[in-house]
């Protein structure tokens, strides 16, 4: 028999908050809508071209995810993760070199995009297969908190170093410290040991003891033996449609408080918005180890439905803030309960490559929100239609939410016997 590995569980929130640190690097993405604002302010771009980078990065970052998901389940997360913190880098840097759309588009759209994919795919599957499965939601949610979390320091950053030094510094200086930041960190992360390793947590509480066992019996689906569920369109679907509406938010948000509330302070909002994305993924994470995914799903859709159908008659300050806190917890929950659901329906064996297939919808949800919120205000001056295009999506998102359950588990296979 080999001897036993067991790393101390110190290891375990190592690598953990290792992957929380390199997801506040990445949440640049969500501080888009202040370049945004100064592209479209300082260099005179339209509203629509000025969402061409934050919309190709969110495609290319969901196509890079199940690249990264493969060869992560493959290699580990320290070489993926590396690898996407030199994109960072690098493509912020690229996009200092110029103002104009083609370049900056490729630079942040193209090359971030790409870092993000590489980055975001590491830490969450690595981290949750640390910890006992009752525990997925709070661990997935702890790790992705940083991307939402972001923005917090970001967007001031970003805000003052635009206005010191203008859109190409600004580009430049936060793509050497993003570089620098995430390749270190990058250093931590680890999958646990293959042999005789027990994940921390302890047992279920007695309540959920039932529904553990159940997750932890359900078997190992691969990729193709996923893609032919119905539950992944199911998933596939709600994530597109919910996601949409906030990428809608979070692209143009600056521009959205100066139009609707006469407000030149936005970047405090995206800030805002930050703090409620993040604690969204923490608080969706801990509700749904407790009422189920689905359940808080319903309640996160129909919660940012409401939200979004009232935006348009957000025009003051303390308005703009409230919808800005409801975006904020709406979007964040989508991060922490997709990869939970995710994993337990169709296992960890495959957890990067899987959710990197389910992540896709979210760079459909980047076609769908920014660009139809970019199009409606260059052509009508306002984001209302947009804002109603997305109330309906979340509609059916909620919809669906009632007829998607997990797996049931497969004929001719036998689940994994659990160790005594």
């Amino acid at each position: 028999m080999s001897p036993p590995q067991q790393p101390g569980v110190g290891r375990a929130w190592a690598v953990t908050f290792a992957g929380t640190g390199i997801n506040l690097a990445l949440g640049v993405l969500y501080s888009w809508s202040v370049f945004a604002k100064a592209l479209v302010d300082q260099l005179h771009w339209t509203k629509t071209a000025s969402q061409l980078p934050y919309t190709l990065a969110c495609v290319v970052f969901a196509i890079c995810m199940i690249i990264a998901g493969r060869w992560l389940d493959r290699a580990g997360p320290r070489i993926v993760a590396t690898v996407g913190g030199i994109l960072a880098g690098s493509g912020m840097i690229l996009a200092s070199f110029s103002t104009s759309v083609t370049t900056i588009t490729i630079g942040f759209g193209l090359i971030v995009g790409a870092a993000m994919g590489f980055g975001y795919a590491a830490p969450t599957p690595a981290a949750v297969k640390w910890f006992q499965p009752h525990k997925k939601g709070q661990i997935s949610g702890l790790v992705v908190a940083g991307f939402g979390l972001a923005s917090v320091y970001i967007a001031p950053m970003t805000n003052f170093l635009i206005k010191t030094y203008g859109v190409q510094r600004a580009f430049f200086i936060e793509g050497v410290f993003f570089l620098t930041v995430i390749v270190l960190l990058a250093q931590l992360l680890a999958f646990p040991p293959q042999e005789n390793f027990v994940p921390f947590g302890g047992p279920p509480p007695e309540k959920r003891a039932a529904a553990a066992a159940a997750v932890a019996a359900r078997p190992d689906y691969s990729p193709s033996e996923m893609i032919r569920t119905p539950q992944f369109y199911l998933l596939w679907l709600m994530f597109c449609f919910a996601a949409s509406a906030g990428l809608l938010i979070i692209g143009h948000l600056a521009k959205i408080s100066q139009i609707q509330g006469g407000i030149n302070w936005g970047f405090l909002l995206v800030a805002v918005l930050a703090i409620a994305n993040a604690s969204g993924r923490i608080i969706a994470g801990w509700v749904s180890d407790r009422i189920g995914r689905t359940n808080t799903m319903l309640i996160v859709f129909s919660l940012q439905a409401l939200n979004m159908f009232l935006f348009a008659h957000y025009k003051t300050p303390l308005t703009l803030l409230l919808g800005s806190v409801l975006t904020g917890l709406a979007y964040g929950s989508l991060l922490s309960l997709f990869p939970s659901t995710t994993f337990d329906f169709f296992g960890l064996k495959h957890a990067g490559l899987n959710y990197g297939l389910v992540f896709s919808a979210w760079g459909a949800a980047a076609l769908i929100g920014p660009i139809i919120g970019g199009r409606a205000a260059d052509l009508t001056g306002g984001y209302q239609a947009s804002y109603i295009i997305s109330g309906i999506l979340l509609l059916i998102a909620a919809l669906l939410s009632f007829v998607t359950k997990a797996p049931t588990a497969r004929k001719n296979t036998v689940p994994a016997q659990t160790s005594t």
